[in-house]
């Protein structure tokens, strides 16, 4: 490879359009990046459309004379899913968590590899392998698989391998470990206030297992380590001592490193997004994940030329970087398995969905014996539910519609739904309460009303009226905090519809319950806990 060659390898450029269009043709000829990243707004309708992209984008290359291009996504699972529209609607890693099964877990990489192979995806950033201890966390959540490092860490190797079965990359993300943190690294530089010996025994198990499990890909997160870099420590991406020092030297991890989203707040933007760029090359990182816009793909581009030329080590470790970066596309290349269209959200893959949801729905408390619920049929159930918004620029739940009026309607047809806005005001508020009026039950569906007053307000008042009242968080399980008093509550972990369909078999006695906390909620009730 020439000097050219190799600085593009190292460039992952995300890019505006649902198809090949002009100008991304001139960026392939002008940068020849190693890859590029398709995210939901930029680049994703429907499989079909992904399929045809992804095919285009490679001839391309092809036809430009550059190696095959690493195309990734963040393909999750629950919360985060950047191809939604006709895949397999999967509850996401804390509904895993409430399952206790490796097994499912390692069957939702296949299903996740295999749909994504299927489009010519060949690269997934997934699993988050981030150990939630903080409730107060803004950005992992229910991405995460739990509290317990050792469950983290047997689900997070058991999805590597059941992605890297379909011949598709896993990324373990975020390194060194994004869970117990209180800021989102979109916004600005968290920072992970532990010692090495708690970080070796907490954050870095399920990495360690990750990298066990072979793992093609380690993802750095941008977040500051004060016990590792001092007191003015910058973000993990920046830092040859976590990077090098802990990821290669210490963990072992001998693939590919690659960098989260260089637009992300806590990296310098503008005209410093270059340097920046060169650091985190020089700090240990193989391959940059870059903005859409076009001047980040030349101030990335300008920066890491310049030192290429003047800077002899920064030259090595790049051409060290292409070497892997190689190693990883050879890898690809050998395991391809292409699988038909017809995978995506098959009856199989639809299974391995509901399986999840039905073993993952927690009963936490039903102190006022409602469960299961026994209604004649002219008895009224209304049921409210916030409608769902991306919390972080890492969440794709605005696009999901939750099912779950459908769903408690094939147990009791008498039905009222009430959508309201996320956070409800004084008026919603009121009129919902006025619109409970007479009826038999009201179903309240939260999505983080720990976080969100208006939303805990509204169940408060709700769970005042006198009318029964059973109450569901469809996201994080800590919203019991918020009003500790209610008297039947519920966790689901994602508003996929097959969690949508567990919830209402359970309410109406049609399923048991078998879900366990994967997290603790605070001063109440500890992981592992379900009512029995």
């Amino acid at each position: 490879m020439n000097a050219l060659d190799v600085i593009g390898q190292k460039l992952l450029l995300a890019f505006q359009g649902k198809h090949l269009t002009s100008e991304m043709q001139q960026t392939l000829a002008s940068y020849k990046p190693g890859g590029v990243t398709f995210f939901r707004s930029y680049n994703i309708s429907n499989p079909q459309q992904v399929k045809k992209l992804v095919s285009d984008l490679q001839a391309h290359a092809q036809k430009l004379g550059l190696p095959p291009l690493l195309i990734g996504v963040d393909q999750e699972g629950g919360q985060l899913m950047a191809i939604g529209e006709g895949t397999t609607p999967l509850p996401g890693n804390m509904a895993l968590g409430a399952t206790g099964s490796v097994d499912l877990a390692r069957k939702t990489g296949e299903v996740l590899g295999r749909e994504l192979a299927a489009m010519g995806i060949n690269m997934n950033y997934a699993p988050c392998c981030d150990v939630n201890i903080n409730p107060r966390n803004p950005v992992i959540g229910t991405r995460s698989f739990g509290e317990d490092p050792k469950q983290v860490a047997l689900m997070a190797a058991a999805m590597v391998e059941g992605i890297q079965s379909q011949g598709v990359a896993a990324v373990a993300k975020h390194f060194p470990g994004h869970g117990d943190t209180s800021a989102d690294s979109h916004l600005g530089l968290p920072s992970l206030p532990h010692s090495l010996e708690r970080l070796q025994s907490v954050e870095f198990l399920p990495f360690q297992a990750a990298i066990g499990a072979d793992v093609k890909l380690t993802m750095s997160a941008h977040i500051a380590m004060p016990a590792i870099d001092g007191e003015d420590a910058p973000p993990a991406t920046l830092s040859p001592a976590i990077l090098t020092g802990l990821l290669r030297e210490q963990l072992g991890f001998e693939g590919v490193i690659v960098s989260d989203a260089m637009d992300m707040h806590a990296i310098q933007q503008g005209d410093k997004l270059g340097e920046e760029c060169a650091r985190a090359s020089t700090a240990g990182i193989d391959i940059l994940l870059v903005t859409a816009d076009p001047a980040d793909h030349k101030r990335a581009w300008n920066g890491l030329t310049r030192s290429y030329q003047y800077d002899l080590q920064f030259r090595v470790t790049c051409e060290h970087s292409a070497e892997r970066i190689e190693k990883l596309k050879s890898w690809l290349e050998r395991h391809k398995t292409n699988p038909g269209l017809d995978v995506v959200g098959c009856a199989e893959h639809l299974a391995v969905a509901n399986e999840i949801a039905d073993r993952s729905v927690t009963l936490v408390r039903d102190d006022a014996h409602l469960l299961p619920i026994s209604l004649e049929p002219q008895q009224r159930v209304v049921l409210i539910i916030p409608q769902p918004a991306d919390l972080t620029p890492a969440d794709t739940s605005s696009y999901v519609v939750p099912a779950l009026a459908a769903s408690i309607r094939q147990h009791h047809t008498n039905v009222d739904e009430m959508v309201i806005p996320f956070a409800p005001n004084a008026e919603v508020i009121k009129n919902v309460l006025e619109q409970a009026q007479g009826a038999a039950l009201i179903i309240i569906g939260t999505l983080n009303a720990f976080d969100c007053a208006a939303q805990a307000d509204l169940v408060n008042t709700l769970l005042q009226s006198g009318i029964p009242a059973v109450v569901a968080a469809l996201r994080m399980p800590y919203d019991l905090t918020a009003f500790d008093h209610a008297p039947t509550y519920l966790c689901t972990y994602s508003i996929q519809s097959p969690s949508m369909n567990t919830l209402a078999k359970i309410l109406f006695g049609k399923l048991k319950p078998q879900g366990r906390l994967p997290v603790s909620i605070p001063g109440l009730y500890t992981n592992g806990h379900r009512l029995e």
